[in-house]
This record gives C-alpha cells, sequence and structure tokens, in this order.
C-alpha cells in the first residue's frame, strides 16, 4: 500500500469519485513543483547522509480557494525529526509554573468588576494589560504546566462561557466571544502558569468574521454548509475523522506545523476531541502551541471551531514566523499533514 503524504495531493484526489473530485476542487486548489539545486562536491556526502538524495525537491502549494488561505509543502522539511523536550526542561517548566502572579491568583491578579468565574480547575482574573476592552485570563489551579485530560479543559471551556455571560450582563452590546491559549512563551505567553484568554466584544474579530462571511458566502452559492463540505473532503482525502460528534481535520492549509481543526455545534463537544489533540501532541513532541475557539454570538445557536497549531521548540532562537507569514500570507510549513493524521487517529480512534 502507498503512503499518503502531501506530495500525492493530486493523484489522492484524482482517485476520489467524480462528485467528491470536483468538491475537492471547489474548496481546494493545488500545485506540486519541483525545485532544483546543485551542492558543491564537498557538501554531497554530507548532504546524502542526513537528507538523502534532495537535489531534486517537490515543493507542493495548497490554496483554501474559498477562504484565501494558502501554504507551501517541502517533503525535505517535513523529513526532519521532531525532538521531545528533555526531562530536566520539563522539570524547570513545572517549577516555574509554580512561581509568579498566576500561583496565587486570588491574592496576586485583579478580579473584572463584575467579579471572578471560580471553576473546578481554572478560575478567572481580569487581564492587567488588556487586549480589548472586555478581557479576562482564565487561570488554571494547578501548578503543572501541562493540561491534557478531558475535564480540565471541559471546565475551562465553561469557565469562559460562565465569564462571557457576566461580562454581558455587564456591557449588553458585547456578543462576540473569543477564546485563545498561548501555551508557552514560543506561542506569546509572558507567563509559564498555564492560562487562556477569554474576550468579548461588540465588533467581531477580523478572521472569525471573514470565515462568517465565507460560510454565508458558500451558503447562498452552493447550497450546503462550508464546514460539511470541508471535513468532507478532508475525510475524503485521509485527513478526516470524527471523535465524540466532533469532527476533527488535519488542515490541508495550516498556518503553521501540525495544524488541528476541530468543528462541533456545542462547546461541549470540544472538550474530549481538543484533550486528544494535545495528547497527540504530546506523543509526537509539539512543546509550544496556539489554540483558539471562534464561538458563535451570545445568544445564537451555530457551530463552534477550535483551532490548534505547533509553536516550536522551546529552545530554539529561530521563529517560526518570518516574511513569508507577515507579507505572503502564505506559510511555509515542515510537517506533513498525513503524517499528523497517523498520530490523531492513534490517539483518537481505538
Amino acid at each position: 500500500m502507498v503512503r499518503l503524504e502531501i506530495t500525492r495531493l493530486p493523484g489522492i484526489v484524482q482517485e476520489l469519485a467524480p462528485d467528491m473530485e470536483e468538491l475537492a476542487g471547489r474548496i481546494y486548489s493545488w500545485y506540486v513543483e519541483a525545485g532544483h539545486l546543485v551542492f558543491p562536491d564537498p557538501m554531497r556526502e554530507w548532504v546524502r547522509e542526513k537528507y538523502g538524495d534532495i537535489e531534486t525537491q517537490q515543493i507542493v502549494r495548497v490554496t483554501n480557494n474559498q477562504t484565501g488561505e494558502s501554504t507551501l509543502f517541502n517533503s525535505v522539511r517535513a523529513r526532519r525529526p521532531v525532538m521531545t523536550p528533555r526531562a530536566e526542561e520539563t522539570r524547570d517548566l513545572r517549577a516555574l509554573s509554580a512561581e509568579g502572579p498566576f500561583a496565587n491568583p486570588l491574592e496576586e491578579t485583579p478580579a473584572d468588576t463584575f467579579g471572578r468565574i471560580d471553576g473546578d480547575y481554572w478560575v478567572t482574573a481580569s487581564n492587567i494589560a488588556k487586549y480589548d476592552y472586555l478581557h479576562a485570563v482564565i487561570i488554571a489551579k494547578e501548578n503543572d504546566p501541562y493540561v491534557t485530560s478531558e475535564p480540565q479543559i471541559a471546565d475551562m471551556i465553561s469557565v469562559a462561557v460562565r465569564w462571557c455571560q457576566d461580562a454581558h450582563r455587564a456591557d449588553p452590546r458585547a456578543i462576540y466571544p473569543f477564546i485563545i491559549w498561548n501555551f508557552l512563551w514560543r506561542a506569546g505567553a509572558s507567563i509559564v502558569h498555564n492560562h487562556a484568554q477569554v474576550l468579548l466584544t461588540h465588533q467581531p474579530y477580523a478572521a472569525p468574521a471573514r470565515l462568517e462571511r465565507v460560510r454565508e458566502e458558500y451558503r447562498c452559492r452552493y447550497g450546503s454548509e462550508y464546514y460539511d463540505d470541508l471535513f468532507t473532503v478532508h475525510t475524503a482525502v485521509g485527513l478526516g475523522l470524527v471523535y465524540k460528534n466532533a469532527r476533527v481535520m488535519a488542515h490541508l492549509t495550516p498556518r503553521k506545523e501540525h495544524e488541528v481543526a476541530i468543528v462541533t455545534e456545542s462547546p461541549h463537544d470540544l472538550a474530549g476531541a481538543l484533550a486528544k489533540v494535545l495528547e497527540c501532541y504530546r506523543n509526537i513532541g509539539v512543546q509550544s502551541y496556539n489554540a483558539a475557539v471562534y464561538m458563535p454570538p451570545l445568544g445564537e445557536e451555530g457551530h463552534y471551531a477550535a483551532w490548534v497549531v505547533d509553536r516550536g521548540d522551546l529552545h530554539s532562537r529561530t521563529s517560526d514566523i518570518g516574511g513569508m507569514e507577515v507579507y505572503a500570507g502564505t506559510p511555509i510549513v515542515s510537517s506533513d499533514p498525513f503524517r499528523l493524521m497517523e498520530h490523531l487517529t492513534a490517539a483518537m480512534l481505538p
């Protein structure tokens, strides 16, 4: 059996049934082009030992025709091993997590004017340097920096929803919720102690608003739900599965390494799948991540979409984001979504 990989995407799609091939082409376009290079003689042996024959490299670019998202893949970069954190690094994180104001939030962090939300595993604080006018930090009660269990994540989402309800009562104009979770400094967190952030505003943020416009335009043009068709395409090419009512995808146009998309119709269905994604991340050595949850306006029904992405080695001095990400809008990704899907399947399916 031929192993699936991103360089084979055109052939994978061609092998689908005609209607499924048409649907895949509606949402995505792609190209595979050869990049060539010539090594000086002193380099050849070293390169072949480390990478094999890479004088010709297959570059894959995948574009989402509906959202405009685009990602470049290089199978040579995807061969690089992912290293797990060393034991001493993990101990350092646990010690650092026990320090600072988040280790004692009731005494060392401010509250919102409408109080705090106190859950089983998390408690809120008003962010001392706010992103926006209604912005809270959701702080883990335990000092363990790693949160991967379903009850812990379910409680974090519950605390966020309850905070949004209280914030809305304080300012009825604010109806658009947004959750982000920056895990450790590579992902933008300034404090090691595990925490997430929740915001509520009267104007939706640009990225979720843009996705909502795409969904509406897609529905009007094709008569179907964009999320449904997105998942159908991912599943057809081998990059989607269902876990406890949550649709999970190894994203075809990832923002960076190992991006996973989770779509549900209830916030309660997010926790189990997100917990398994984080378990998978630990298994493959992911050390830092960003997560976000897009939610419908308060009081309205709709889809809940979570996005999780690897942010790289904690000890790397090289940024994972450069000019291509900032100005071309096309990230360069070294991980293959088909390899990620193998690990997600191992974590989620019996």
